[in-house]
C-alpha cells in the first residue's frame, strides 16, 4: 500500500473516531449559544470564456488572447485514494454561527480550483516585438508551439462568507436533520502561475493576484446531531491581475460554476441558552 494511500485511509479513520466523542458533547450542550463546523471535499468547475491580456514593455508586447476556453481538471476522479488528499481539487469550509437562532454565521471558504488554458486555436491581437503596427491573427495554442497557461496548482478562491441557514427537517431524536444554507462573500485569489508564451516560459509560483465575489446554495444533512454530508452549487466571479509571465504581467477575468461535495463536523460552543 502506497504511503499517500495510507495516509489517506488514517484521516478518515481518525475523523470516525471522533463522531462518538463530539456525538456525546453535542447531546450535553446542544442549547449552547454558538456554534463551529468545518468541512472538507472534493469539487468540479465550468468556466466562462476569457480574454487574456499580456504586456511585455522591455519586449515590446501588449497583446490579448480572445475568448479563451478553460477547464478544470479533477484529480479525484483519477484515483482519490492514490494520492495526497491535497493535489485533486479539493475545498474547505471553516465557520461559527454567531446566532443559532436566526441561524447566522460567518466563513472561511477556500475552493482550490484549477484552470487549464491550452490545446486550442486561439485569436490573438494587439502589438508585438515593438512593431508599432497591430496583429490579429490565429495561432495554435499548445505546447508543441511553445504555449501552455495553467493555474493547475490552484485558481484558489478564498472568500470570507455571511451565512443563513434555514431548517428543513428534524427527527424527533435528533439524529437525522436537514438544513437549506445560502452564502456569499467576498476575498481574494491566490493562484499558482505557470505560463509558456512564445516558447518564454516564467517562473512557476503563487502569488496573490486579485480579487473575487461569490455565492453559495447547499443542502447540509446532519446526522447524530454532529456529522454532516453537504452538497452545495456555487457561482464564483474572479479577477485577476498582476500574474507574472516572462518580463510582465497578464490579467483576466473569468466565471465559474461550481459543484462540490463535503463532509463535514459541527459542535456547539459558548454560553447556555
Amino acid at each position: 500500500m502506497s504511503n499517500s494511500r495510507r495516509n489517506a485511509i488514517m484521516a478518515i479513520a481518525f475523523l470516525v473516531n471522533l463522531v462518538p466523542f463530539f456525538v456525546a458533547a453535542q447531546s450535553k450542550h446542544s442549547n449552547r449559544k454558538g456554534e463551529f463546523y468545518f468541512s472538507w471535499g472534493y469539487n468540479t468547475e465550468w468556466y466562462t470564456h476569457s480574454n487574456i491580456t499580456v504586456n511585455q514593455p522591455e519586449l515590446g508586447n501588449y497583446y490579448t488572447f480572445n475568448h479563451v476556453r478553460g477547464h478544470d481538471h479533477k484529480g479525484w476522479d483519477e484515483g482519490l485514494l492514490s494520492k495526497a488528499l491535497t493535489i485533486p481539487q479539493y475545498n474547505y469550509r471553516l465557520g461559527y454561527y454567531f446566532n443559532k437562532k436566526k441561524g447566522l454565521a460567518f466563513e472561511i471558504n477556500f475552493d482550490h480550483t484549477k484552470f487549464i488554458f491550452a490545446d486550442q486555436d486561439v485569436r490573438v491581437t494587439g502589438k508585438l516585438n515593438g512593431s508599432p503596427k497591430s496583429v490579429d491573427t490565429s495561432i495554435a495554442f499548445n505546447q508543441a508551439n511553445g504555449f501552455y497557461y495553467y493555474l493547475n496548482n490552484g485558481a484558489n478562491f478564498l472568500l470570507f462568507n455571511i451565512v443563513k441557514r434555514w431548517h428543513l427537517y428534524e427527527d424527533h431524536n435528533e439524529n437525522i436533520k436537514i438544513d437549506v444554507m445560502g452564502k456569499a462573500g467576498i476575498g481574494p485569489v491566490i493562484p499558482h502561475v505557470e505560463n509558456s508564451l512564445f516558447g518564454q516560459k516564467n517562473d512557476p509560483k503563487f502569488q496573490y493576484g486579485g480579487w473575487n465575489v461569490g455565492v453559495e446554495n447547499a443542502i447540509r444533512a446532519t446526522f447524530f446531531r454532529y456529522a454532516y454530508v453537504e452538497f452545495a452549487h456555487k457561482i464564483d466571479y474572479a479577477r485577476y491581475s498582476h500574474l507574472q509571465v516572462y518580463k510582465g504581467r497578464a490579467r483576466q477575468a473569468f466565471g465559474t460554476y461550481e459543484l462540490i461535495l463535503s463532509l463535514g463536523v459541527t459542535f456547539p460552543t459558548g454560553k447556555k441558552i
